[in-house]
This record gives C-alpha cells, sequence and structure tokens, in this order.
C-alpha cells in the first residue's frame, strides 16, 4: 500500500524478506501486466506460457512448497505476491495460485516420488503448466457428487466424465484429476497429451476475461498405475488444496481493492465538481474512510492467518473467515469506488469495473461465500447444515 492507504502501520508486521518479495511482484505488475491488461481483458486472450515462464523464472510458482526447485518463501511473502498480482487482474493471480497452490500443491502434497520429480521442477519454472480438476458441471459446491470415474483395467486405470469451469485447462501440459474409483475419491496427474484428454476453451466470459477457462473431458483416458496420487485418499485430498488457494485469495482480493481505492483517490484529486476538486467534499472523503477502514482491517486479517499458517495452526474455518470477508469487502470497495469515477468508471480507461467484474467470480469460486458461512456457522454451533 502506499503511505497515505497503510492506516495501522502493516508494513511494521512484516519482515524485510516479504517487503523484498512484495517489491518485486509489484514491479512485474506495474511493468509487465498493467500496461497490457486492458487489450487482453478486451480480447480475452493471454500469453499463458509466456506469462508462466516469466513467473516461474522470479520465483513466483510455487513459491511456498519446498524442494524439487521451489523457492521455499514463508505464507505471507506468497501472499503479498499474491495481493500485488491481483492488484494488477484477479485473472493473473488466478494463473499463480492455479499453478502453485492447486496443481503444484496436489503433486507435492500427495505425489510420489516420482511424480514430483517429473513435475515440480518443470512447473515451478513455468515450462509446464498445471491445471487442478475438481469441478463438475452439475457439482460445484457439492465435490462428493462428482460423476467421474476412474476404473481398473489390469495394471492401468481408465478415466471418463468431465470438469468445468478449470483455470488453466486449454494451457496446462498436466492436469490434477480427481474421480470416483472403487476405493473412494483419488486423485490422478494425467498429461494433457494422453489420448482420450481434451480442454475446450469456455468463451463469452464477462468476468476473468484475462484468463483462461476451460473444460476438461476425458473420455476412456488411459493411464498407467503411477499415475494415482499415492497419498490422497477420498475427499480431503483435494478440499486440503483448496484451502491451500483459498489462502491466496485472503491477500489477493485484497490487492484488487487496493488498486480500485488508489485509482478513485488519485481521479477525486483531479476531477473538479462545482469548481473544487472531488476529494474535497465530505460525503467523498466518507467514502475514502469508509473503504480504507474496510482495506486496512482486511490486510491485517490476511497477515494474521499468515502468521497463523506458518506455525501450523492455521484451521478450515479460520481460512473461511478471511476469504468471506476480504472478498465481500474488496467487492464492496470496487462498487465505491466506480460511483466516484460515476460514467468514468465503466470506462476502460480505469480497472475499476475489471476489478468488479472479476471479483464477481471471486467471490464464488474456491467456495462461494454461502458455503464459508456454513463452514463458520459449524464451527460456531457444532452444526453441520450443508444438507
Amino acid at each position: 500500500m502506499t503511505a497515505s492507504l497503510d492506516l495501522v502501520d502493516v508494513d511494521s508486521l512484516l519482515t524485510e524478506e516479504e517487503v523484498d518479495v512484495r517489491a518485486t511482484a509489484r514491479r512485474f505488475a506495474d511493468e509487465r501486466l498493467r500496461p497490457s491488461l486492458p487489450e487482453w481483458f478486451e480480447s480475452a486472450s493471454i500469453p499463458a506460457r509466456e506469462l508462466a515462464k516469466e513467473l516461474g523464472a522470479l520465483g513466483f510458482l510455487g513459491m511456498h512448497l519446498t524442494g524439487y526447485g521451489c523457492a521455499g518463501l514463508g505464507p505471507v511473502a506468497y501472499g503479498l505476491a499474491c495481493l500485488e498480482i491481483e492488484a494488477a487482474d484477479s485473472g493473473m493471480r488466478s494463473l499463480v495460485s492455479v499453478q502453485g497452490s492447486l496443481a503444484m500443491y496436489s503433486i507435492w502434497k500427495y505425489g510420489s516420488e516420482e511424480q514430483k520429480n517429473e513435475w515440480l521442477p518443470r512447473m515451478s519454472a513455468g515450462e509446464a503448466i498445471g491445471c487442478f480438476g475438481l469441478t463438475e458441471p452439475d457439482f460445484g459446491s457439492n465435490p462428493a457428487g462428482m460423476r467421474t470415474n476412474a476404473r481398473r483395467d489390469g495394471d492401468d486405470w481408465v478415466l471418463n466424465g468431465s470438469k468445468m469451469w478449470i483455470t488453466n485447462g486449454s494451457v496446462a501440459e498436466v492436469a490434477v484429476v480427481w474421480a470416483r474409483t472403487d476405493d473412494g475419491v483419488r486423485g490422478f496427474v494425467v498429461p494433457t497429451s494422453t489420448p482420450g484428454f481434451s480442454a475446450p476453451e469456455i468463451t463469452g466470459k464477462l468476468s476473468l476475461r484475462a484468463s483462461v477457462t476451460s473444460e476438461l473431458v476425458l473420455d476412456d483416458v488411459r493411464l498407467p498405475a503411477s499415475a494415482l496420487l499415492p497419498e490422497a485418499r477420498g475427499l480431503s485430498g483435494p478440499l486440503g488444496c483448496l484451502n491451500e488457494a483459498r489462502f491466496g485469495i485472503i491477500f489477493g482480493a485484497m490487492g484488487a481493492a487496493r488498486d480500485c481505492l488508489e485509482t478513485a483517490l488519485a481521479y477525486a484529486g483531479e476531477r473538479m465538481v462545482f469548481d473544487k476538486p472531488l476529494a474535497g467534499y465530505q460525503l467523498t472523503q466518507a467514502k475514502f474512510a469508509d473503504m480504507a477502514v474496510e482495506l486496512n482491517k482486511g490486510i491485517l486479517l490476511a497477515v494474521h492467518l499468515g502468521r497463523l499458517k506458518e506455525k501450523g495452526t492455521l484451521r478450515p474455518e479460520q481460512v473461511s473467515v478471511g476469504k468471506l470477508n476480504n472478498v465481500r469487502e474488496a467487492i464492496a470497495i470496487a462498487r465505491e469506488c466506480r460511483t466516484i469515477l460515476a460514467a468514468n468508471g465503466i470506462s476502460g480507461e480505469y480497472p475499476i469495473m475489471r476489478h468488479a467484474n472479476n471479483l464477481e467470480s471471486v467471490l464464488t469460486y474456491e467456495g462461494t461465500s454461502e458455503v464459508h458461512q456454513l463452514v463458520i456457522g459449524q464451527a460456531l454451533t457444532g452444526q453441520a447444515a450443508f444438507r
């Protein structure tokens, strides 16, 4: 944050390494992403493989993982990188978090040494892009209902089914696919060149346009026994991966909110209304004050949860608190900032409406607000109310 936005001295809570990581991510966002984002959003296309290699060269892919070419940085450093990248665009942060916290994390956490050695060094360098196939067309919030199945055929596995709304799918070299087996839900490492695998891109999106989103189709995809993730059994495997990705969103959403607020502050300082700057009016300052308070609270919450994660004590309901609060407040800030820019707020010349559109997706992916409310509700009452 700029000094004027850091009302509670968040920087005093950060280590020198974390500040350096944040600065590197901010430079990348400013110099590489921001100049091209209006065009990428308008055309709904990005140079994903090129960007992956550049992000890999900076150490941002799987940066919170250890070994296998990964940077081994702490949770707060990873979160701050997500914040700065999402300050440019949520789709860019999605590329980073799906690669590192879903595809790479699932192999790192649940894979065999052979799988780790084959994929993680290439993925951390951005030479191979990964995707994560859990969500299905009819089963989003309820992954237990998945229809994608894997059956044994001799020593092989044969996968059939489909996945939906998969980030990076059409540009991925490897997909981590979750399927129902006779032994419950299991994960598989699927090279996307395998016969029977296809990933048609989803078009016509009004949100996350600077991001690759795809369907995954598995039609008698035959895999060797070594493709199975040996350490993941049941839904705890994919749900553990989702908690990793949600953690990055807690920080990332605050980046989008900050960018909206910085844009609105700069605009209001120059926009003359009734012969004085818009920023000089009480109602405008009240809006800015309320938004800055929520932004600072959200970043403080993110850093605190990061410190809990460092200690290994972060619980799933705490991740839900962070995701629910920070995305909800980020959308509110984006919408309020749009009102300050009035008609100019819907123009592609400014990033606010792009952030607002993106955050509508962030609100419902990696667990809808309603799902996170129920996770928190169960923690409070001891009663599961999902059904």
